[in-house]
């Protein structure tokens, strides 16, 4: 066992997307994470091959049926010696199945019981259906991307499910940990995407406050409307990304890319961006991806090849830091962030239904014979 985690028991309810990425990041670090998995036929999204199902990576798998009484025993048993629980069901299922909060809390007065959904367990939307594209439609970034003129762009399901979901329920159920040590009780953390999208959104609106950001799509520095905060198509088809927003960086981005800064209109002149950006595109159009690498990578130009999965565990400073792992076979992102001391690992592979949960309930202690 390895990593900061190591020793926390954690019960992960079965479910899709945030709550598993939640679980697996915690599983990284070192927590055992338990999943209860229903047993029969259940559609939990796209059909993966398990060992492909890398969200369920250093976990185990205990496949119960959770309408039947024995099991919800079962479960309340293990959640009295569990440190944390994560759900995703809609509000009131929990409830509903006997593992709601205050079940929960009556066998564990210290558990910490992690919530997600995506609307909140209140509010006129919190019984609705909905995904990532709608719980940040609702908050202002889904807006926000793509660009002038065109339809907002979903960017994947990164911002609503994983950046407003999981990390937002990690660090909840992690703070509420920190503050048992103190008061000895547990507590409920209602993690909603709606919520943590919005949270990600903090320094936009703040920049809309005071002037410096417009609400029309694609008209901003950090949307793709400054030519030197955009991608461009090089000679052979591959594109580079270019976030020169400093002056002296976006000096030295004119100067690599052979251009007379004379001759250009000042870096900030919004009004002059779509000659700038004509000039910038040409240049890069002169020469492959890779030559523009090689004139361009690692400098100060703020500048990167934008590459595709297969390429990029590839990249060399990829390699160097060992960011991509290939466990059985199957190319992967290493656990992050690194520990100096206690280093996080992938420690198992992901488990088929029912796959490890005899062995997690002997190590968690529980004994059917006496009942607990």
């Amino acid at each position: 066992m390895s990593g900061p985690l190591s020793g926390l028991k954690i019960i992960e309810m079965p479910s899709i997307g945030p709550v598993p990425f939640c679980g697996m990041l915690l599983a990284d670090l070192g927590a055992d994470v338990l999943r209860i998995d229903r047993t029969g036929d259940v559609d939990l999204g796209l059909p993966i091959k398990p060992e492909y199902e890398l969200l369920g990576r250093g976990k185990r798998s205990l496949a119960l049926n959770l309408k039947d009484a024995k099991a919800i025993a079962l479960v309340l048993d293990l959640i009295a010696r569990a440190d944390i629980v994560i759900e995703g069901f809609r509000p009131g299922v929990m409830e509903r199945l006997g593992l709601g909060p205050d079940a929960a809390h009556q066998r564990n007065p210290q558990l910490i019981y992690g919530r997600m959904t995506g609307w909140g367990q209140n509010g006129p939307l919190a019984m609705a259906a909905g995904h990532d594209i709608n719980y940040i439609a609702l908050t202002g970034a889904l807006h926000a991307i793509g660009h002038r003129g065109g339809k907002p762009v979903p960017p994947l399901n990164l911002v609503g499910d994983f950046g407003g979901g999981s990390l937002y329920l990690a660090m909840g159920v992690l703070a509420a940990l920190f503050e048992r040590q103190k008061s000895g009780s547990g507590q409920v953390v209602d993690a909603a995407m709606v919520d943590g999208a919005a949270s990600l959104m903090t320094m936009f609106y703040g920049m809309k406050g005071i002037g410096l950001w417009s609400d029309v799509r694609g008209d901003n520095i950090l949307d793709g409307a400054a030519p030197w905060y955009d991608t461009y198509e090089c000679r052979d088809g591959g594109f580079v990304a270019v976030g020169s927003v400093e002056g002296k960086f976006y000096a030295e981005l004119v100067q690599k890319l052979g251009l007379d800064v004379t001759v250009l209109p000042k870096q900030y002149d919004g009004k002059s961006w779509p000659s700038l950006r004509d000039a910038i595109a040409t240049a890069f159009k002169s020469k492959t991806r890779t030559e523009w690498c090689d004139i361009m990578e690692g400098s100060n130009v703020c500048f990167a090849p934008v590459l595709g999965l297969e390429e990029a565990p590839q990249h060399s400073h990829m390699k160097a830091r060992e960011t991509f792992v290939s466990p059985d076979g199957i190319t992967q992102p290493a656990p992050a962030p690194r520990f100096s001391r206690t280093p996080g690992a992938i420690r198992r592979s992901p488990p088929s239904r029912g796959e490890g949960g005899e062995q997690a309930l002997i190590d968690w202690g529980y004994k059917p014979a006496d009942g607990n």
